[in-house]
């Protein structure tokens, strides 16, 4: 395999990145500044959107797209670079219409959404004229295992009725969100029987629907984030039965078909905040003076920025790695979750630690708003739960690692040097 940017990647990445700087970052203090304002989204926003649809900058991520829906139809590792790019500015993905929960919400109804449901939320979500949320996580039971979420679906006649609470809801707190997609349990007769794994189903839902409360935006470790994310309670609220996303019973097999190019995204935006982290602290380390000398000419920080360095660029390889076998249909599906699994956790385990070392770098400024490190810092820590914890996908890796040992048991035998062993010839002739 070769992960060399094609032409086609490096020739949209140099557009991005054109883009990026000469359109978003002139912008970056102002919107910070609209943000501490309460004027959320700034009213700026929705020009440089027009401007990067006008350019073709738009929908980058979608490998299915047909011919009369706008967009590039990029393979996952072509897009790659591309999000990379894009996570040096933490709002810059909503400009070109690649942000999530959006991207994985608009697969989600590319592939399985029916023809008026189609019409109804994906076609204005591509456009990018209205935000959606993936309503999954609660409050009240362990979310690292799906199979205990409670909130409920209760089929009444044409009406799908859900009752329950979700918490730490992605953009459910923009003002342009207009659809919740809900996990929600099957309350119905027998439902508790057989696969665990087919007790839950999506629906869709109005955010405006009688019945839906966004009761809080919560903050990330004491980050306010403006697009939210919330606590809803869904009390009595009931929409039509039409709005079944996928079959019954297929919640948990359509959410995952939304994981696996979402934490690639995620991943690469990760990549990008911690290749400008790294810049940063070089930066820092040849200016800031300490003792008579540069900090550069201490050990101590050579080998902060090293170890960076090599982190960085061993994280991408792994997360490229991924992108690419998401493109093989030949891959097997157990493979394939244990490498998305094992991208989570290193992303999060990545900025972290390069963050963390670029703080350091700056000192009481590398804790303060005046650069990004803090907010990069924030929602490092904040990867290590969302989506799943590390430890769940942890034992994602391991279970793949056993399963691979148990159809070869007894072949590594022959690495061992025991007595019996060593009577055999050394030789053959």
């Amino acid at each position: 395999m070769n992960f060399a940017p094609s032409p086609l990647s490096t020739q949209w990445t140099e557009r991005i990145q054109h883009f990026m700087a000469t359109y978003v970052l002139p912008y970056n203090a102002a919107w910070y500044q609209s943000i501490q304002e309460g004027v959320y989204p700034p009213p700026f926003l929705e020009d440089l959107k027009t401007l990067a649809k006008e350019e073709g900058l738009w929908n980058l991520f979608l490998p299915g797209l047909h011919a009369d829906e706008p967009g590039t139809r990029l393979g996952n590792l072509d897009y790659a670079p591309l999000a990379e790019a894009m996570g040096r500015v933490p709002w810059a993905a909503e400009v070109f219409n690649c942000n999530a929960p959006d991207t994985g919400n608009m697969e989600l109804l590319h592939r399985f959404g029916s023809p008026a449901q189609r019409a109804q939320w994906l076609e204005p979500l591509m456009r990018g004229e209205m935000r959606s949320a993936f309503a999954m996580s609660e409050p009240d039971v362990a979310s690292s295992d799906p199979t205990n979420l409670q909130t409920q679906v209760v089929l009444q006649g044409d009406a799908c009725v859900i009752h329950g609470r979700k918490w730490f809801i992605t953009g459910a707190a923009h003002p342009q969100c207009k659809l919740l997609i809900v996990m929600c349990r099957n309350a119905v007769e027998g439902s508790d029987s057989g696969d665990a794994h087919a007790q839950h189903s999506l629906i869709l839902v109005p955010i405006n629907t009688p019945g839906v409360s966004v009761v809080r935006n919560i903050a990330v470790v004491h980050h306010h984030a403006p697009e939210g994310h919330c606590e809803i309670v869904f009390k009595d609220v009931r929409v039509p039965r039409e709005n079944l996303l996928g079959e019954w019973g297929q919640g948990f097999q359509l959410g995952q078909a939304r994981l696996g190019p979402g934490r690639v995204h995620h991943c690469m935006r990760t990549i990008g905040q911690c290749e400008l982290a790294l810049e940063l602290a070089t930066e820092r380390a040849l200016e800031r003076q300490a003792f008579g000398r540069h900090l550069s000419d201490y050990a101590n920080v050579q080998e902060w920025l090293a170890q960076s360095r090599i982190e960085i660029d061993q994280a991408r390889l792994l997360v490229l790695q991924a992108a690419w076998m998401l493109d093989q249909p030949a891959i097997e599906a157990h493979r394939l979750r244990a490498q998305v699994a094992a991208i989570k956790v290193v992303a999060a385990q990545l900025q972290t630690r390069v963050v963390d070392r670029a703080m350091q770098v700056f000192g009481a400024m590398g804790l303060s708003p005046d650069t990004p490190l803090a907010y990069f810092w924030t929602w490092g820590r904040a990867l290590h739960l969302m989506d799943g914890p590390d430890e769940v996908h942890l034992r994602t890796v391991a279970r793949y690692e056993f399963e691979k040992i148990k159809q070869r048991t007894g072949q590594s035998s022959d690495y061992f040097t025991t007595p019996e062993q060593m009577q055999r010839p050394a030789r053959i002739r």
